[in-house]
């Protein structure tokens, strides 16, 4: 009798837990998906049985958009109504602060008609402080000086208008260069500004146009002609 070896027992792998983790989100993400589709399918199913739901949903929604449009039509009405309305005497303007000074500017350009008007003073502003477009095309570039004391304040003289000469055209290309303030300006400034066609606003002149309607171009004589409307260089 020969002797042979005890068979051995078949064994039968079991899938390692690793891939089972592996599976997991797959089949999750699988059955999600199912359900999306068939809550899809579900909805499309409905709107069509329930047409005339989407039909006043969509006359709500046009009439939402008409109300919306007339609401925003009429809030810039009344901002731009609000803006021409804007008036400023000289005691407001000598109790502001430099910057303050500048954005008065800025908002009075804008009254007059300067969509685009907008202070830039600062550090590093190379003599502007307002830049706008007016409705003739013309670029404005305005360097404001504020005096505490008004009229009683030190005079924006010569030095202060080579200063804004220098930049005025040949840096911020401007058409119309100005200098506003609401104290006085010296004889030699007054010569010096007539020479190199830059337009004074001086405390008389202020008065009148921040307290009045009419729009700065219309009080400085002597203007530049109106050139095609462009964006500020």
């Amino acid at each position: 009798m020969t002797w042979r070896p005890p068979a051995r027992r078949r064994t039968t792998r079991r899938p390692s837990r690793r891939r089972s983790r592996q599976d997991a989100p797959i089949t999750v993400l699988a059955v999600v998906a199912i359900a999306a589709a068939g809550l899809v399918v579900m909805v499309v199913n409905w709107l069509l049985a329930h047409w005339w739901l989407l039909l006043v949903m969509a006359v709500f929604a046009v009439l939402g958009s008409i109300g919306w449009w007339q609401q925003r039509t009429q809030r810039v009405q009344w901002e731009q109504a609000q803006a021409r309305a804007l008036r400023y005497g000289l005691a407001q303007l000598d109790a502001l602060s430099h910057r303050q000074f500048e954005h008065a500017v800025r908002d009075l350009m804008n009254r007059d008609g300067c969509a685009d008007a907008v202070q830039v003073g600062g550090q590093g502003d190379l003599g502007a402080d307002v830049k706008a477009t007016d409705p003739q095309g013309r670029r404005w570039v305005i360097q404001c000086k504020h005096r505490r004391h008004g009229e009683q304040g030190a005079a924006v003289g010569t030095p202060e208008l080579q200063v804004l000469n220098g930049t005025g055209r040949p840096v911020h290309k401007g058409d119309v260069v100005v200098m506003v303030t609401n104290g006085r300006i010296t004889q030699p400034g007054r010569i010096f500004a007539r020479q190199q066609r830059l337009h004074l606003v001086d405390r008389q002149l202020l008065g009148s146009w921040a307290a009045g309607s009419r729009p700065l171009w219309e009080l400085l004589p002597a203007l530049p002609p109106p050139r095609k409307p462009s964006q500020l260089s």
